[in-house]
């Protein structure tokens, strides 16, 4: 009989096991497989709201495939993208309109991702890549390769990356005390970017009037006139440092509770935060990169799904659908709002995201 439980016990190890708890009031389902190698937490009501926002994304992206100046029903969206459709209503929804949508839910993840990262590591809801700078300086580093270099598109991509990198070196380096804190880290970055913000209105006043014009509206943050030409370097890129950040970024809730603590887990925690800024600045430096600055999506998107969620912590896979989210509804409403005139996308995320901002300011200031 003790010979056959421990038969029993052993296989139910080796078996898929699916149990339920309760946190704190909250379901959690936990996962076991295979003598306990492998346990994951899944959060029910994460899973829930990713799910609901995925869909929302989805119907959003289909709205702006067939709105515009030839408008498509949805069903012929549908056909025109999973099967046969007219040929020129395949030409509108996959050569013009395709490519933007699926910039703006790429780009849009990539923002959520990096302003999940920046808050994590700053522990703070200001610790964003657009406020402590880094945008500014990948927007720095592209000007110089657009209006003194001449670079095309792969030229400002890499000017863009090596500017925000170098941005985000002089920060940390300033911010460096016995290691890094938040508050401080985000203090710097403010007054670099207000120096760098200096920097690139000296830059486009110098510039001759075409290139100054040109540079003032990539400027604003832009999806307008982009194609499948942009649509391929943003997925290689993804795909290069989505499984980086899938390493490391399993040590952000050590790093969240402190220097010390993650030392005594066995985390390295400055070369760990390290690497996490730079994959964070590589993702603000690639959507910059592609359209340009994009304001607010990265300070707001965290913040918002952590309260949909009620989790402790900052999610980047939550984060990274709230961003395509918000981004896709945001160039929806740039398109729309004063058709057939199109506005830049940053417009619109600066124009909520600026309400946001005041009211998260207010909120924090009750706090202390």
């Amino acid at each position: 009989m003790r010979g056959d439980s421990n038969e029993r016990d052993s296989n139910e190890r080796d078996s898929n096991v699916s149990d339920s708890e309760v946190d704190f009031g909250r379901k959690i389902r936990i996962l076991r497989l295979a003598e306990d190698r492998i346990n994951g937490r899944i959060d029910v009501r994460t899973v829930v709201v990713c799910t609901i926002l995925v869909v929302l994304s989805l119907f959003v992206a289909v709205i702006a495939l067939g709105t515009g100046d030839y408008y498509i029903p949805p069903g012929d969206v549908l056909k025109a993208v999973f099967s046969d459709a007219p040929r020129f209503t395949e030409l509108v929804v996959m050569e013009w309109r395709f490519p933007r949508v699926a910039l703006a839910l790429l780009l849009g993840a990539a923002l959520g991702v990096s302003g999940a990262i920046f808050q994590s590591l700053t522990r703070n809801p200001l610790g964003s890549p657009d406020i402590i700078g880094f945008d500014t300086g990948a927007y720095t580093g592209a000007l110089i390769v657009i209006l003194t270099l001449g670079g095309g598109y792969y030229q400002t991509g890499a000017g863009a990356l090596i500017g925000g990198i170098c941005t985000a070196a002089v920060v940390y380096l300033l911010a460096f005390k016995r290691g890094v804190q938040g508050f401080r880290l985000i203090i710097v970055g403010i007054a670099i970017s207000a120096i760098l913000a200096s920097v690139n209105t000296w830059l486009i006043i110098k510039a001759d009037l075409a290139d100054a014009m040109a540079a003032a509206v990539w400027g604003a943050g832009s999806l307008n006139g982009l194609s499948w030409a942009q649509v391929g370097p943003v997925l290689i890129v993804l795909v290069v440092i989505t499984p980086m950040l899938a390493v490391v970024a399993k040590r952000l809730p050590m790093l969240e509770m402190g220097d010390d603590a993650a030392k005594a887990l066995g985390i390295r925690a400055e070369p760990t935060r390290l690497i996490l800024m730079v994959l964070g600045v590589a993702l603000t430096a690639l959507v910059t990169a592609a359209a340009g600055p994009i304001s607010f999506i990265s300070l707001a998107a965290p913040q918002l799904v952590r309260r949909l969620t009620k989790t402790a912590g900052v999610a980047l896979i939550p984060s990274a659908v709230m961003g395509a989210f918000l981004l896709v509804v945001s160039d929806w409403v740039a398109q729309r709002v004063f058709a057939p005139t199109q506005l830049p996308v940053g417009v619109v995320t600066v124009s909520i995201g600026g309400a946001y901002f005041v009211w998260l300011l207010a909120r924090e200031g009750r706090k202390q």
